[in-house]
């Protein structure tokens, strides 16, 4: 890969269009970007100030982590040698700090700091295991997203360092790195433990206000257990003891304490709550998603739907933490602006950092007057009164629309899915506890757990993607398909595959042509020892022929998702044992086999 300069004799990582600058500190600065042709986002990292052995380290590292492809560690795809230093070009995770989430909301919780915690212990595990130790374990460089799924980034490069040396973040070091000892796996799991106590408490285990205090506490002072609920002190114990060879010899065996302690003190739906519950903490930060301040008006809708949907806000992701981190102190964003959305009650408007909503169109054509309105991610909680079904549900709506009969039609249309699980559910559950053998197994509620995330959102169309994830009263699960729904804002009605795609992308060789273009999230899921023993066919996106009858039409195996910067199928059938596929590619490299009235609403 080439470097070439600009005009403020800042080289640029050839191949890749700069988007914005995220942070500047005093090791470098932090950009958005897109690759160039295929236009995926990345984070791009550039390094200044760093001798010939640092960035012959940093190199080695790179070069290890290109290798990890945990889920919880954001992907390094290259590490460039320039005249102005180095380059890390990496996933750019559509995320906000914890650091961030902290700031805003003080203590999470302990089903949420342990869904946080099991998320960096196995990052770290993956990292561990190609022989890379992280160093500087801190809130800052955990990047939670709109999904509660939580990120590592900045594996001992933002501040290079021997790995003797005291480059941690002092509140997170254990005793050996104040001692300029080598850092180990254990260092890893010190830190975490650490940040795992913040996130209960809100506070840092120890608050000394100089360097030479706090370096005594983390040496000699008691592990703060009596902070911490009973459940959890276990972990505190192990994780943080002075001695490193008093703690789990790696992330995975703290990891495998703290589900055993979990599942004892919270039952087994603990991390299914706790990840709502970090979703949730994160919704007020939703417009702070690079991608969505990239992408404008409707990359902030994408953004805040998603986190009123129980994901979590976003930042810098892996584009993040580090360098920008380092000069403002206030993790990725310090430097991006303070609080702009509107949280009310759980829910998160669409709108821009100005406060207004988001406009949608009326009709009338390209001249008239946009009808304004806000589309929203709201919260449904209640129990049904007739039947033990408990509803714990989220549901995208628009108000203040301008024709009142529209936006009923708009609102029946985006809320189908919620509306058939309920149902499904209600049926489920009716027909257990008429049986006289079932009946006697309906232990509590049924649930219907349902969230959702919003695409685009104006001005002709409203995309949202919806997720189930029930259970029913007696042992078994109520996984349903998941749904995408897009609407348009003239008429009302639902769009169907059929009305998103050329007619042709429907045939047999269209959506083999289709397929191809496709990236899923699930390996081995499409081949012949997976879910599915082929390829997607056209009738997976027609209406499903078999259902409940009191439920209503199920949806298609097969439905679009019009995300704010790609397109995407959401392959799902019922159950639990081949739950679903997420198909993705830029819009760019399918606009040929959508529609030309939706092609020209999607973004370039």
């Amino acid at each position: 890969m080439d470097e070439r300069r600009d005009e403020r004799v800042e080289w640029r990582v050839e191949g890749f269009d700069e988007v914005r600058e995220l942070g500047r500190g005093a090791h470098g600065r932090v950009v958005l970007a897109r690759h160039a042709t295929a236009g995926t986002p990345v984070a791009v990292k550039y390094l200044t100030g760093t001798s010939p052995t640092d960035l012959e380290r940093l190199r080695g590292e790179a070069v290890l982590l290109g290798r990890v492809t945990d889920p919880h560690v954001a992907r390094l795809y290259q590490f460039v040698r320039g005249d102005g230093g180095a380059a890390i070009v990496m996933e750019a995770v559509d995320g906000v700090p914890l650091r961030r989430v902290l700031d805003e909301h003080g203590a999470l919780g302990p089903e949420a700091s342990l869904v946080v915690l099991k998320g960096s212990l196995r990052g770290l595990a993956a990292a561990h295991a190609v022989g890379v130790v992280h160093r500087d374990y801190k809130p800052a460089n955990v990047i939670v997203r709109a999904d509660g799924l939580s990120k590592l980034i900045d594996f001992g490069i933002a501040a290079p360092a021997g790995e003797g040396g005291r480059s941690g973040t002092p509140a997170y070091m254990p005793p050996e790195q104040w001692k300029g000892q080598p850092a180990t796996s254990t260092a890893d799991v010190y830190a975490a433990t650490c940040v795992f106590f913040e996130c209960v408490t809100g506070r840092r285990p120890y608050r000394a206000a100089d360097r030479a205090a706090l370096r005594a506490e983390h040496l000699s002072a008691p592990i703060p257990v009596d902070e911490v609920p009973e459940q959890v002190r276990p972990l505190l114990l192990a994780g943080m003891a002075k001695d490193p060879e008093q703690r789990p010899a790696g992330a995975l065996l703290l990891l495998e304490e703290l589900e055993r302690a979990a599942r004892a003190g919270y039952g087994r739906d603990w991390e299914q709550r706790g990840v709502r519950a970090l979703a949730s903490a994160a919704a007020a930060l939703a417009v702070l998603f690079p991608l969505a301040a990239s992408a404008g008006t409707a990359g902030a809708a994408g953004a805040a739907g998603a986190a009123g949907a129980g994901g979590a806000a976003a930042g810098g992701g892996a584009a993040g933490g580090g360098a920008a981190a380092a000069g403002t102190g206030g993790g990725i964003l310090a430097t991006v602006g303070g609080k702009a959305a509107l949280a009310v009650a759980g829910t998160v408007l669409v709108a821009g950092a100005a406060g207004g909503a988001v406009a949608l169109s009326n009709g009338g054509g390209d001249g008239a007057d946009p009808a304004t309105g806000t589309v929203k991610i709201v919260a449904q909680n209640e129990t049904l009164k007739d039947l033990p079904v408990a509803v714990r549900a989220q549901y995208a709506s628009i108000t203040g629309y301008r024709d009142p009969r529209v936006q009923e039609t708009l609102n029946r249309a985006l809320r189908a899915p919620l509306d058939y699980h309920i149902r499904w559910m209600r049926s489920a559950t009716k027909t257990m506890l008429a049986n006289a053998e079932f009946k006697s197994e309906c232990v509590g509620n049924s649930t219907v757990n349902t969230t959702a995330k919003l695409g685009l959102a104006g001005p002709k169309l409203v995309s949202a993607l919806y997720t189930f994830d029930g259970k029913t009263c007696m042992p078994s699960d109520g996984t349903l398909p998941g749904w995408a729904v897009s609407v348009d804002l003239v008429t009302g009605r639902a769009l169907t595959a059929a009305d998103i795609l050329k007619p042709e992308a429907l045939t047999a060789s269209g959506v083999r042509t289709l397929f191809a273009r496709l990236t899923g999230t699930e390996q081995g899921f499409w081949g012949a020892d997976g879910c599915m023993g082929q390829e997607l066919a056209p009738r997976d996106f027609a209406p499903a022929e078999r259902g409940d009858p009191t439920a209503g039409p199920p949806p298609p195996a097969a439905t679009v998702f019009l995300a704010p910067d790609h397109f995407e199928v959401n392959y799902s059938v019922e159950g639990s044992a081949c739950v679903h596929d997420t198909l993705r590619a830029p819009y760019g490299k399918v606009r040929d086999l959508i529609a030309p009235g939706i092609a020209k609403l999607l973004p370039s």
